[in-house]
C-alpha cells in the first residue's frame, strides 16, 4: 500500500521538473537577423537594407541593349 503514494510522488516530481525544464529553456526564433528572445533585443539597433530591383541583372541588360543599338547604328551607317 505504501508503493502507490511513492509512485504518485515520483510522478508529480517528474511533472514539476519537466515543466520547470521546459519553461526555463524558452523558445527562440530568428527575426530580421536577430535571435529572439534575447536579453538585448529591445536595445539592439535595427539594420534596414532597402530592397533592390526585382531583376538582378538590370545593368547587364542595359549594356546589352546599348551594344545592340550601337551595332544597329553602325550597320545603318555602313549600308549608306
Amino acid at each position: 500500500m505504501t508503493i502507490r503514494p511513492k509512485l504518485w510522488l515520483h510522478a508529480a516530481a517528474a511533472v514539476v521538473l519537466a515543466s520547470a525544464a521546459i519553461s526555463s529553456t524558452g523558445c527562440q526564433i530568428t527575426e530580421g537577423g536577430q535571435t529572439l528572445p534575447s536579453a538585448y533585443y529591445d536595445k539592439d539597433d535595427i539594420q534596414y537594407y532597402a530592397p533592390g530591383p526585382e531583376f538582378k541583372l538590370s545593368k547587364e541588360a542595359a549594356a546589352m541593349k546599348a551594344y545592340k543599338a550601337d551595332l544597329e547604328a553602325q550597320a545603318t551607317r555602313n549600308s549608306r
